[in-house]
C-alpha cells in the first residue's frame, strides 16, 4: 500500500506547519486560553482562507471534497500548535453529522457557512452517567402535532460554549439504552430553554454542561431519519476518534523534539545531559512509540471511511487504544526528562502532556478500546 501524501497534501502540512510557527507561539496560546472565549477568532477566519474549514465536505456544498487522510495532516498539525480552535467540534463532529445524515437543505445551509468561518457547531451526545456508552441516551424529544419538545440533559460538550448551533441527541422512542429510537436534532445555542454552563478543562479548552428545559423544536430541525440515529452518531464519534489521534501523533512529535532540544541545552557534570546513554536510551523509546503511533493513526485515517462499520471500529479502537498507551508512555518521559520544570505551567512539555492525556479519555480511553477491539475479534 503506498501511504505516500501527494504534492497537495504536503502542500496544506507545509502551510499549516508555518503558520503555526509565526502566529501560533506557545506563549499566544497560553493568552488565548486565558482569554474569554478561550480561541481566537481571528485565527479562525485564517482557518477557512486557508481552506481547512471546508476540507471534508462535498465540493456542492462549498467544499474541497477531502477525506479521512486529509483530516489527519490537519489534526497533525493542529496538535503540534496546541490549537485551541474548535476545529474538532464544528469541523470533524458536528460538521461531518451533517455531511453524512444532513438533508439537502440542511447540508446547503450549514456547510457553506461553517466552510466559511461563520458557523460554530457542537454534538452534544454523551450524557451524565452515560460513560462511553454511544447508545445512553436519556434525554427525550416527544412529537406534539408539528413540534417537539425537548427534555434532558449533556455533560462535557466539547467547545459548546462558543457553539452558535448544537446538534442534539435525543430519544423520540424506547428505553434509554435501545439501540433504536434516538434521533439528531439541530438546536439553536440560544433558544428558549436551553441552559449552558461552560467552564475550562485542563488542556486549555472549554466544555459545557447543558440542560433542556422544555425546548421546542419543528419538525425541521430533525437530522436524518427519526429513530435512527445512532450508526450516523457511532461514525461520527469515529471519525472524531480517527482525527483525535492524529492530533495526538502531532503533540507526541512536538514533545520530543522539545524534550530532545532540552538534553542538548541542560548541562550537569560539565556536559549536556544528552551525552548520558540512560537519557538517549529513554528518548529512543519516546521516538519509538511516537512513530508506531503514526502508523497506528494512518490506519485509522484509510479506515475510517470504509461502509464496513465492523472493520472500521475495529481499527479506531486498536489505533485508540494503542495511541492512548504510547501518549501516556511519552508524555511522561517527556516530564521526567525535563525534570522538576517539567510539570510548570510555564513549559510547553506540561500542557503537551495534559492535551495528551485529555485526548486519551476522549470519546473512550485505552482501556475502554482495548475491550471493544476485543468484542470485535470475537465477533468477526
Amino acid at each position: 500500500m503506498d501511504f505516500k501524501f501527494s504534492e497537495e497534501q504536503l502542500a496544506l502540512q507545509d502551510t499549516l506547519s508555518r503558520f503555526i510557527a509565526k502566529d501560533y507561539g506557545f506563549e499566544q496560546r497560553r493568552a488565548l486560553a486565558r482569554s474569554e472565549a478561550g480561541f481566537s477568532r481571528d485565527h479562525w477566519r485564517r482557518f477557512a482562507d486557508l481552506g481547512i474549514l471546508a476540507l471534508p465536505y462535498p465540493e456542492q456544498f462549498g467544499g474541497l471534497g477531502g477525506n479521512a487522510v486529509d483530516t489527519l495532516l490537519v489534526m497533525e498539525m493542529l496538535g503540534r500548535g496546541l490549537v485551541l480552535e474548535p476545529y474538532l467540534a464544528t469541523v470533524v463532529l458536528a460538521g461531518g453529522l451533517i455531511r453524512d445524515a444532513g438533508s439537502r437543505e440542511q447540508k446547503a445551509s450549514l456547510l457553506p457557512a461553517i466552510a466559511a468561518g461563520e458557523l460554530l457547531m457542537a454534538l452534544a451526545h454523551h450524557e451524565p452517567g452515560a460513560r462511553y456508552e454511544t447508545r445512553h441516551v436519556a434525554t427525550v424529544a416527544r412529537r406534539d402535532g408539528d413540534i417537539y419538545r425537548m427534555d434532558g440533559a449533556k455533560a462535557v460538550v466539547i467547545s459548546g460554549p462558543s457553539a452558535d448551533k448544537l446538534i442534539v441527541s435525543a430519544r423520540s422512542a424506547g428505553e434509554r439504552r435501545d439501540e433504536t429510537g434516538i434521533s439528531l436534532f439541530l438546536v439553536d445555542a440560544q433558544a428558549a430553554g436551553v441552559h449552558m454552563r461552560g467552564y475550562p478543562t485542563q488542556d486549555g479548552g472549554r466544555a459545557a454542561e447543558i440542560e433542556f428545559h422544555g425546548v421546542q423544536l419543528p419538525a425541521s430541525a430533525l437530522i436524518g431519519a427519526e429513530g435512527a440515529a445512532l450508526p450516523a452518531i457511532e461514525r461520527a464519534l469515529d471519525y472524531a476518534i480517527a482525527a483525535l489521534c492524529a492530533e495526538a501523533v502531532g503533540i507526541m512529535t512536538a514533545a520530543n523534539e522539545a524534550t530532545l532540544d532540552y538534553l542538548k541545552t541542560r548541562r550537569q557534570f560539565g556536559q549536556p545531559i544528552g551525552r548520558f546513554q540512560a537519557l538517549q536510551h529513554r528518548m529512543v523509546d519516546m521516538v519509538i512509540s511516537t512513530e508506531q503511533a503514526r502508523s497506528m493513526a494512518t490506519l485509522a485515517a484509510v479506515r475510517v471511511d470504509n461502509p464496513d462499520a465492523a472493520l472500521r471500529r475495529r481499527s479506531v479502537s486498536a489505533a485508540k487504544a494503542h495511541i492512548g498507551q504510547q501518549a501516556r508512555s511519552v508524555g511522561q518521559q517527556a516530564v521526567q526528562l525535563h525534570g522538576g520544570m517539567g510539570v510548570v505551567d510555564e513549559l510547553v512539555v506540561s500542557h503537551y502532556f495534559k492535551r495528551l492525556t485529555m485526548i486519551n479519555a476522549t470519546f473512550g480511553d485505552a482501556d475502554h478500546h482495548l475491550g471493544l477491539f476485543g468484542d470485535t475479534l470475537l465477533a468477526a
